[in-house]
């Protein structure tokens, strides 16, 4: 009896550590991805547990993760930085955002049923205020879910998985951009653009679509980094 209750409470304690760290590192990713900390920013562990009311063993486990993710960067005896966006990553992201989503596209093309089409049609029509920090993420949000919806009409397990990786490195870029400028226009166009490809059943004219608009996005980010703040941005 006694036995049992001392292995309890390890158990206890150990879910409680991965709890806090759990919690820390979602707060800090979503801060990051987010553009809240912006691309270069330094800070230490005490700065950030002062800030999150927790110690900085959790923090610090989080932060670990961060770095493994290539979302944060450490420094010995110096502490930690935003890993800065640099124009290579951009254009190595997009490369393969090109090949992977144009191929899901065009999958997708052959497999999407009338009413998957009519979804994503709604889908493509999501909007944003850019001065509002909840409308951002909100649309941002809305731009994966077109895009993870017609990656899952490809069926394909592990090219979702490939896409949803992709995704989710291209997120904070998606926050940068938006944020910098208004890119309701154009994605709205792209988005329907590519719906009413997919309409058609061709499987050549959907991976093309998906392609320009990547090229879009791509060139519209570089663009808007460049020209509203060069600190989010290194060569």
């Amino acid at each position: 009896m006694q036995s049992l209750t001392i292995d309890t409470g390890a158990s206890t304690g150990r879910q409680k550590k991965v709890s806090l760290t759990e919690t820390a590192y979602l707060a800090l990713r979503n801060r990051v991805l987010s553009g809240e900390l912006r691309p270069g920013a330094e800070f230490s562990e005490l700065e950030l547990a002062d800030q999150m009311s927790m110690s900085k063993t959790p923090v610090r486990e989080a932060l670990g993760r961060l770095v493994a993710e290539g979302l944060i960067e450490a420094f010995p005896r110096r502490g930690y930085r935003v890993t800065p966006v640099t124009v290579k990553d951009i254009n190595d992201l997009f490369a393969i955002r090109a090949m992977t989503e144009g191929t899901a596209a065009a999958m997708a093309a052959i497999n999407l049923s009338a009413g998957d089409l009519d979804r994503l049609e709604a889908m493509a029509e999501a909007r944003y205020d850019p001065q509002q920090g909840e409308s951002v993420q909100s649309f941002v949000k809305a731009n994966r879910d077109f895009h993870l919806a017609i990656a899952e009409g490809a069926n394909n397990q592990r090219l979702l998985a490939l896409v949803t990786s992709h995704l989710d490195e291209c997120t904070r870029l998606f926050y940068l951009g938006a944020v910098s400028r208004d890119v309701n226009p154009e994605t709205s166009a792209d988005h329907r653009r590519i719906v009413d490809v997919l309409r058609l059943r061709d499987p050549d004219l959907a991976r093309a679509a998906m392609v320009e608009h990547s090229e879009h996005t791509q060139q519209g980010i570089l663009k808007a980094l460049i020209a509203s703040d060069t600190t989010a941005l290194t060569l």
